[in-house]
């Protein structure tokens, strides 16, 4: 039976149908129909039983043409136009972001911090020839004033936390339990004829023993590789004979370059190494007491198996070598001459790098390390001479930065890297010491950039605490590119070295400055002035106390 929507939807539980003047049965008709003549309906079918409201009903459509249909698609259209306008905001605001990171925006962007005003006649101090490269505004697209504020409650923020504390030294027993082998190497007394720490160590090997067979530099890096041939070739040759046993001469370095990065010390290696009194390593940088000995090649490549202290002696076989031939001169044999040859050692990273002692010492007091490179080199070599040279701060990081950056470096870059790094090591200041934050492993790492390198008072006081004051010659290399020959006389000094010939002090002094900034990095320019202006912010107590703590304003690094 077919009924009509627009009365059979009401229908009566008795099934009153005949009532209705619009269901006329099976033969109804809606175009013939005088009431439903015109309209477009929907009708319903049922079978002969009774309806009920929770009846199955199949619905078809008669007519194609009903409003219910245009009502649809105006609303397809609506949803269509809603999408479309939700994805031209998410590619605006993408462009928005991308743009201003890159300064491709026509207005200044609102997610930078602000510039600041700088002084255009300041010097670049990559290194020695860069000392006299002047500033040169740098051409900027976005503005950096806006936000330089909240940058500066951050320097404010870390300046309330700063706190010079005096650290508690470990005892002489306490580091013999955390290196046992290295101190059953290395004696406590070296031969009193020699001005270089170096004492017999007997050989049990023979001729047909290579001696470097597991030396971890030799199997590790290419380069010690041609080094360690050569000393295979003449080993047998320096070995000391007495009844019927071998000897090799061992040596530590008399002296240490210790720090910091980018901060001169290859250029200070390279004029001492032409001094007729001085030998070096193998290598400029073994980074043994920092890095090697713990086992680590590169941080991010984990650790590896550790270098025992056999190999890093190994490192200075050249040079004990012409020290032995000193000692078995006549000149020292009989007449008891010393041997006035020393030898150096110029990692960069033995001031400040501490970083794996959380992987290797326990008994942490609140996050501090418990023992520090210096404590196990004073442990051994209580006389040793440290040499440091330090620079602005502030270009310093700037150097750093460029020299160790693999990608995408620029001003703009820097500037927000160093924006993030100081939020990191407020986070930090905030809850521990200023000390637990400086040899923090995972904040050092998490920081895009390596502003705790440049806070040079914090080592050099922990340093203090070890080492008396008389044995570290603290530089600047501002006073070394400007005068040479001064600085270098202060070394010579230092390390009590014999006296010159004008030949070869020229030498010395006048060869060309080594490890300048590359071309590619001087096209980059300098920094912007508003992170020159943020950095000399956050520096300038750590400079004040270095400078109280040396009796020298130089090292507060003003500019006029």
């Amino acid at each position: 039976m077919r009924y009509c929507i627009n009365c059979c939807i009401h229908l009566l539980p008795n099934d009153l149908h005949r009532q209705c003047f619009r269901c006329r049965g099976p033969d109804h008709n809606n175009q013939k129909c005088p009431v439903c003549k015109g309209e477009s309906k929907i009708p319903l079918y049922s079978d002969s039983k009774q309806m009920k409201w929770l009846a199955v009903l199949e619905v078809r459509t008669d007519h194609c043409e009903s409003w219910n249909g245009f009502f649809c698609l105006r609303k397809g259209k609506l949803c269509s136009l809603m999408f479309g306008l939700i994805i031209m905001t998410l590619v605006m605001v993408s462009y928005m972001l991308t743009g201003a990171k890159h300064g491709l925006l026509l207005i200044p962007s609102p997610f930078h911090y602000g510039a600041f005003a700088s002084n255009p006649s300041l010097i670049d101090n990559e290194s020695l020839s860069d000392m006299k490269d002047h500033y040169q505004p740098s051409k900027m697209n976005i503005s950096y004033v806006k936000d330089y504020p909240s940058i500066k409650l951050i320097i404010d923020a870390i300046t309330s936390k700063i706190e010079f504390t005096t650290r508690q030294r470990p005892d002489l027993e306490e580091l013999r339990k955390q290196e046992p082998h290295m101190f059953s190497v290395i004696p406590n007394k070296f031969l009193p004829n020699s001005k270089n720490p170096c004492w017999y160590e007997e050989y049990r090997g023979n001729a047909t023993t290579d001696p470097y067979a597991t030396n971890s530099y030799a199997l590790y890096s290419k380069r010690f590789r041609i080094v360690f041939d050569y000393l295979r070739k003449v080993f047998w040759n320096h070995l000391y004979h007495f009844k019927d046993k071998h000897y090799r001469l061992r040596c530590l370095p008399h002296f240490y370059i210790i720090g910091q990065p980018k901060c001169g010390t290859t250029d200070l290696y390279d004029r001492l190494r032409l001094h007729p009194e001085i030998r070096f390593s193998a290598s400029k940088e073994p980074h043994w007491w920092t890095r090697k000995r713990f086992g680590i090649i590169r941080l991010r490549d984990g650790f590896h198996d550790r270098y025992p202290v056999e190999d890093y002696l190994d490192l200075f076989d050249l040079a004990a070598h012409q020290i032995q031939s000193v000692l078995q001169s006549e000149a020292v044999k009989e007449h008891g001459k010393m041997n006035n040859i020393i030898i150096g050692e110029a990692s960069a990273s033995t001031m400040w790098d501490n970083n794996a002692w959380i992987f290797f010492y326990d008994n942490s007091t609140e996050g501090e390390p418990p023992f520090l490179i210096q404590d196990f080199i004073h442990a051994f070599q209580p006389n040793a001479k440290f040499i440091i040279m330090l620079r602005d701060p502030v270009e310093r990081l700037y150097s750093d930065y460029l020299y160790f950056a693999s990608a995408n470096k620029s001003a703009e870059d820097f500037h927000e890297k160093v924006a993030e790094s100081l939020q990191l090591f407020e986070s930090c200041v905030l809850d521990y010491s200023l000390r637990a934050c400086v040899y923090n492993n995972t904040l050092n790492n998490a920081m895009p950039v390596r502003l705790q390198v440049g806070l040079y008072v914090v080592y050099l006081l922990d340093w203090l605490t070890v080492f008396n004051k008389d044995q570290i010659l603290v530089l600047r290399l501002e006073d070394h590119a400007s005068n040479m020959r001064y600085t270098m006389h202060r070394v010579f000094q230092f390390l009590d070295l014999g006296p010159l010939s004008e030949k070869q002090e020229a030498l010395i002094t006048k060869s060309p400055a080594s490890n300048t900034r590359r071309p590619e990095d001087r096209s980059l320019g300098p920094m912007l002035p508003t992170t020159k202006a943020i950095l000399r912010d956050f520096y300038r107590p750590f400079n004040t106390k270095l400078a109280q703590v040396l009796f020298d304003d130089a090292f507060l690094w003003k500019r006029t």
